[in-house]
């Protein structure tokens, strides 16, 4: 569906707020290049108007460093958020870099700002009865629902991408060894442990289902669709939504919430930081460690709920 702009016509505006030709016209810009939401430009319009009113009398082409190094220090002061400062220098960064490259300015003033650095937010995760209940709901006495359980236990038991589940192929699965061999993000293949009770959902998938699904063999995905090829990723995140609303889970479940759930797991039951990096497919530790905090945050709220002085 084509996007279109504002009712004023310009994209993100009311039709009370004054026309600036230079905000105008980058916004125009970002808008054909980059598909931005209507939220997202009007978001960015009301940070160009604002430092439009902050550099008052001068012109936003006529900015300087240290002009915009105030119109930023003031924000900070003023208490806004660490995220809406850094989208609002985002913003302005890309202002001044559309203009350089139009030739309406012959320096960009914002090249020395520097981005605030943002706090990694905890990965969203579920209880472990949460996950018994989600993993519960397909309706196993049918190919498709016994399909879907079988995906969701080898999700949860091994922490995969969505990309990497509905990728995977019948040679992948090494029941004999009880491990997949998964390729990552940049085509790194690494090998995961699949635990005794996906292995058994797995096997039972490939005898009861998959013969029904893909009788030909005319695909070489794991989990083919009714297509007969590999599943899509908007498929099967389509697909634990509805199991979690028949599971009765009121928070977001997404693939990466089972992926989130893994990890805090197996730390909440005491795994090693560096295997679960290396069963994730993270490539730095650091990425890995969040989910220390998560399990820390956890172990707090338990004892908070079960412990007499908590």
């Amino acid at each position: 569906m084509t996007k279109t702009p504002s009712a004023s016509g310009r994209p993100g505006a009311t039709l009370s707020e004054p026309a600036n030709p230079s905000i105008d016209d980058y916004l125009d810009e970002v808008w054909l290049a980059k598909g931005l939401s209507d939220n997202t430009l009007a978001a960015y319009r009301r940070d160009l108007t604002a430092l439009a009113t902050f550099l008052a009398p001068t012109a936003l082409l006529d900015a300087d460093p240290g002009r915009l190094f105030a119109y930023l220090g003031e924000r900070f002061e003023g208490g806004y958020a660490t995220r809406s400062a850094a989208r609002a220098l985002s913003c302005i960064r890309g202002f001044y870099r559309h203009s350089l490259a139009k030739g309406r300015i012959a320096l960009d003033p914002s090249a020395a700002l520097t981005q605030p650095k943002l706090a990694r937010g905890l990965p969203k995760t579920i209880t472990e009865q949460d996950v018994e209940r989600l993993l519960s709901a397909p309706d196993i006495s049918k190919p498709m629902g016994l399909r879907d359980r079988a995906m969701l236990e080898l999700l949860y038991a091994t922490g995969l991408r969505i990309t990497e589940l509905v990728t995977l192929t019948s040679g992948a699965l090494n029941k004999r060894q009880g491990a997949v061999r998964v390729v990552g993000k940049g085509g790194k293949e690494r090998l995961v442990p699949v635990g005794g009770v996906a292995l058994d959902w797995l096997d039972r998938y490939e005898r009861e289902a998959l013969p029904s699904l893909d009788p030909d063999a005319l695909s070489s995905a794991l989990f083919p669709s009714n297509r007969k090829r590999a599943m899509t990723r908007q498929t099967f995140w389509h697909a634990i939504k509805r199991y979690a609303a028949i599971a009765g889970i009121s928070t977001s479940v997404s693939p990466h919430t089972l992926r989130h759930a893994f990890a805090t797991h197996l730390l909440n039951h005491g795994a090693d930081l560096r295997a679960v990096q290396m069963m994730l497919g993270h490539a730095d530790l650091s990425t890995t460690q969040i989910y220390t905090h998560v399990a820390k945050a956890r172990l707090k709220s338990m004892h908070k709920t079960h412990h007499p002085r908590g």
